[in-house]
Order: structure tokens, then sequence, then C-alpha cells
């Protein structure tokens, strides 16, 4: 049995968990060793204010968190708590796209429509909130996931982490309906 529900604060210590899992292991033929691990460590986590939002959710199997996403209605386009600096004001739905954030699922349960099961969840939230268009910056191991669910390449770009590492990464675009 499968459930999708709104991530809690309690839920951070296992989302963070799952994050870590899913970093490092899920990026393998993506980045190198030194890639995965930077950006792991640096980028991904939980953005609790997507928590406090109502707008993070997990997915539950059997009872057991497998995979863990959402979306927002405010002006950061990805990273964890540790990697956001200053306010993060909220987006117009009518000017400004929503933005698709922290997508993980555990590799014990990859590509079984998780991810897809997932985007459908949040861009039906998304355009409930009154958005037209879902934006994201999208890890290379989640571009054929994105390309697969309708999202099209905006800009290819990278990210430089501690060490001099350089993380490759994908703005995505893609238009919903209101």
């Amino acid at each position: 049995m499968i459930t999708v529900r709104a991530a809690q604060p309690a839920d951070i210590p296992a989302m963070e968990a799952l994050i870590a899992r899913s970093g490092i292991e899920l990026s393998d033929g993506f980045y190198t060793k030194e890639q995965a691990e930077a950006v792991t460590r640096h980028v991904f986590g939980v953005d609790s204010q997507l928590v406090a939002d109502q707008t993070y959710f997990l997915i539950e199997k059997h009872g057991e968190l497998v995979a863990c996403g959402g979306w927002s209605k405010r002006s950061t386009l990805f990273g964890a708590d540790r990697a956001k600096q200053g306010a993060d004001p909220l987006l117009d739905p009518a000017a400004e796209a929503a933005r698709i954030r922290a997508f993980f699922v555990d590799p014990s349960a990859a590509r079984q429509g998780l991810g897809r099961l997932l985007l459908t969840h949040c861009s039906d939230a998304a355009s409930a909130g009154g958005f037209h268009t879902l934006e994201l910056a999208a890890t290379m191991p989640g571009v054929p996931l994105y390309l697969a669910c309708g999202f099209t390449l905006v800009e290819r770009f990278e990210i430089t982490l501690p060490g001099d590492i350089k993380v490759p990464l994908a703005k995505m675009r893609k238009s919903i309906a209101p």
C-alpha cells in the first residue's frame, strides 16, 4: 500500500537519511563519487520552509518512507536549509513559476514510478495554488524523469562546491493547466 502525505517536522531526520542514501547511490553513473558526496553534503537535504508551508511530501510504502519531495511557492530554486541565505519571498503565481524541489527516492525503491507519482501530486497542488508553470533545478540523475514528464531543458549550469568540485545541474520548465 502506497500513501502520500504532507511531511511533518518529526519526519525530517528520516527524510535526511533517505536523501543521503539517494544522493550517493542514485548518482552512480551520472556524477563522480566526489561530485555525489559533495552535492549530497553541501546542497541536498530538507528545506524546512517547505515543511512549514505544507508543500513537502513523503511517500510511504507499507508504512516505510520510500520517497520525498515537494513544490514551493517561494523563490528558492534548490538547496537545503544549510544552503539558503536570506529571505525566501513568495512568488506571484500569475507571473512566476512554482518550484519543484528536493525529490529523492530510496535506492531500494528506485524506478517504481514513485518520482512520477510525487511529481503529479505536486503539479496538481501547484496548479490548485494558481500557478501555470513549474520550474526546477535538476541533478543529472533526475533529468530523465523530468524529460519523461514533459519538462523542457532551459539551460545547463554548474555549481562549485568546497574543494573546487563542480557539479552540473539543469534548469527545466513545464507549463501546467491552471
